[in-house]
């Protein structure tokens, strides 16, 4: 090899060193604290509707419940109030929030948009596979609503609609719809125990598919926007039950 090659070669890949790499100080901080721990399995009840709104959140009671001091409770509640999953009253302890109806209705109106945008971005750039996994799964919860499995049909909704998302192929929309749905999770999954709403949801998305695979991006936008709203519809018919 001319000496020439060897310099350059030498100059583009420096010599391997030899001593031991450091972990990175992200890999080595990633054991959350007690605190966190709670915050994320408190978030997790709630946005799975375990813990549906307006429910107390007493601290002794989740201290127990954890097998800890109420100090770390009393932070992780702090940080869930901060996200706004949870909303702290002055003497008179935490509830998981429930909004105000007009806030609660403009949560809706965001997120009916930015699903409507998904769904019509679907209907332009869906893969075929996409669209056959997308079928797949909807017949699927067809089986669940003929066993009236509500808690299979709650799991595969969220598949459902998190697949609408990724179909848009569009990243940044996936990110903000995706916040938003986890903002709302809990009044979307409360909405199952309105009356039949199991069979109404099955064919509002039946509408949304057929309008994806036409490659109809008005009829999908306004199909996923029609569903969304009867979603707030049906949250609001059970919660006058609660």
């Amino acid at each position: 090899m001319p000496a020439s090659s060897a310099r350059t070669r030498s100059a583009a890949t420096p010599p391997r060193s030899t001593e031991p790499r450091e972990a990175p100080a992200r890999a080595r901080q990633t054991r959350p604290t007690r605190a966190e721990e709670l915050r994320l399995q408190i978030a997790e009840d709630i946005t799975r509707g375990l813990l549906p709104p307006g429910t107390t959140l007493d601290e002794t009671a989740l201290a127990a419940r954890f097998g800890v001091s109420r100090t770390p409770v009393r932070e992780a509640i702090r940080e869930l109030a901060a996200s706004g999953l949870v909303q702290t009253r002055p003497h008179r302890g935490a509830v998981v929030a429930r909004p105000s109806v007009a806030r609660l209705q403009h949560m809706f109106d965001v997120m009916a948009e930015l699903e409507a945008l998904c769904a019509g971005l679907c209907a332009l750039h869906m893969t075929p596979a996409e669209r056959h996994e997308l079928s797949a799964l909807h017949a699927g919860m067809g089986e669940f609503v003929r066993q009236g499995d509500f808690a299979r049909y709650r799991e595969a909704n969220e598949t459902f609609h998190t697949s609408i998302y990724s179909g848009s192929h569009n990243d940044y929309l996936e990110e903000l719809t995706l916040g938003t749905r986890r903002r709302l999770s809990p009044f979307r999954r409360a909405q199952f125990h309105a009356l039949g709403r199991l069979s109404l949801s099955h064919a509002e998305h039946e509408r949304v598919i057929t309008a994806i695979q036409r490659g109809d991006r008005d009829s999908a936008s306004s199909e996923m926007r029609s569903h969304i709203s009867i979603v707030h519809d049906a949250y609001e018919q059970y919660a006058q039950t609660i």
